[in-house]
């Protein structure tokens, strides 16, 4: 059997009501809210918390990762390597970038099932990443979101059997953005829909069904990929399936349409609430059409602990201005920046790595001291080169001091610089992010987080903040 070990999710604290939106252009933008990364947010960091979020008290020796995003950091550099070395997996491990499609989170699904199908015992990790960015004042505005999925797939205690899988391609152009455009652009509507979605998504899901001799009441849910709240509810039926039981609910209203994430964030929420015996059906839309059938197994149980969807639901931070998401986005052109730039050394962030990528400290085995960075000499009985490294990213902590910084390059001033006391020992110099600065209190809980600091030399320098924690 090949399928789910394990399933996390991410949304970012912050949401951006359409309401602000209908203020800003002075015209309707519909009901609810998006989800919006922070400024030091892009698809690898949310892709390192869905995988954080889907390895919750696994071990992490995985055999494979597959990184998917139509907005990767890099154009040319494999974004799955930095996921990797945040998430502290093992050296021998097979990395690969699946990006250009809103598939591509489900055709990476695809090809770890493969994989684990033809190695038994091997452990593939699937992240689905997207924060794209639509034009201001477009209709894409109202409707994107920005999110992350993760699943472990393997053939051991699997949670969620793959039972069966179905792909076809299409050259029709739908959605699509040409090199050094920053926007994503569509044609006109009714034809992307009547000629693309509505034609080949039916014809696709009724030749999986035909030959496997399914019927729409084999399933308990089905998870469908659709550009709007309309079009979603047509689909499921023209598909036959019932749309208030069957169906399960998208992210348009709280979320927004999350990418190549949105499919498979649907189907976290989907196995939140499924029990053993429930039999799913996904299908993804883009370029094609990707079809799976999944079998809950009672090995779900054992997985009901993560943040997933529900939890990071549960909290959010409301933009209150349409100038902070401005900033986050850097979408305008701003003043000249009086200070000189932000510079990265090449040498250094390799020799760093694992203190800086993978958050590794070092504890002295004389005195059991706890130190970050890790120092030759223990600061507490001066023992030399006598230490072990451990890792420290999901170490928890409390705030011994703060300060707050009004005047440093950020896009969210002001800038909260912490010294956070980790509670199994240990202190860390550092700046808070997804925080209210009116709530930042000396003795405030706070969790690490995998973040972009800056942008220096042309290159994206990642390491870890501090930040209230997100979900108790």
């Amino acid at each position: 059997m090949v399928g789910i070990i394990s399933y996390g999710a991410y949304i970012p604290i912050y949401r951006l009501s359409r309401d602000l939106l209908s203020q800003v252009w002075g015209k309707p933008a519909g009901p609810g809210e998006r989800a919006i990364a922070n400024w030091d947010e892009d698809s690898i960091t949310m892709a390192v918390e869905a995988g954080v979020d889907c390895l919750t008290g696994l071990d992490r020796q995985c055999n494979g990762l597959y990184f998917a995003s139509t907005n990767p950091p890099y154009r040319e550099k494999q974004c799955a390597t930095t996921v990797a070395a945040a998430l502290d997996l093992p050296e021998e491990l097979f990395t690969a970038d699946f990006t250009n499609s809103l598939r591509s989170g489900t055709n990476a699904l695809k090809a770890a099932t493969d994989a684990a199908k033809g190695n038994p015992g091997d452990k593939m990790l699937v992240l689905a990443s997207d924060n794209r960015l639509p034009a201001p004042d477009s209709p894409l505005e109202g409707q994107l979101g920005d999110g992350s999925a993760g699943f472990l797939i393997g053939t051991d205690n699997v949670a969620v059997e793959i039972e069966a899988t179905y792909a076809v391609y299409s050259d029709f152009m739908d959605t699509w953005r040409i090199e050094n455009e920053k926007y994503p652009v569509t044609w006109e509507d009714r034809f992307i829909l009547v000629e693309g979605y509505q034609k080949m998504v039916p014809k696709a899901v009724n030749r999986f069904l035909k030959q496997h001799n399914f019927s729409q009441n084999d399933f308990s849910k089905l998870v469908l990929f659709a550009p709007d709240v309309r079009r979603h509810q047509a689909m499921s039926k023209t598909l036959g399936f019932d749309y208030k039981s069957q169906t399960q609910p998208a992210f348009f209203n709280n979320v927004g349409h999350t990418g190549c994430a949105f499919v498979p964030m649907m189907l976290v929420a989907a196995l939140e609430d499924a029990k053993p015996g429930d039999r799913i059906l996904l299908v993804n839309y883009s370029d094609g059409v990707d079809v799976m059938s999944l079998k809950v197994t009672e090995q779900i149980e054992n997985i009901r602990d993560r943040r997933g969807i529900k939890g990071h639901l549960e909290s959010r931070m409301p933009l209150s201005h349409y100038g902070r998401y401005l900033h986050f986005r850097d979408i305008m052109e701003w003043e000249f920046e009086r200070r000189p730039p932000y510079v990265s050394a090449l040498p250094v962030m390799w020799r760093e790595r694992k203190q800086v990528t993978s958050f590794y400290g070092g504890k002295c085995n004389n005195c059991k001291t706890v130190q970050y960075p890790i120092q030759r000499v223990c600061a507490h009985c001066q023992a030399k080169d006598d230490f072990e490294e451990i890792n420290l990213s999901s170490w928890k902590g409390t705030v011994t001091t703060f300060s707050l910084d009004q005047r440093t390059m950020v896009k969210d001033l002001p800038c909260v610089n912490l010294i956070v006391d980790f509670d199994k020992g240990g202190r860390y110099i550092c700046t808070m992010t997804d925080r209210d600065p009116n709530e930042v209190k000396i003795g405030m809980p706070v969790e690490l987080t995998f973040r972009k600091f800056h942008d220096g030399s042309r290159l994206h320098n990642y390491s870890w903040m501090a930040r209230p924690i997100r979900v108790k």
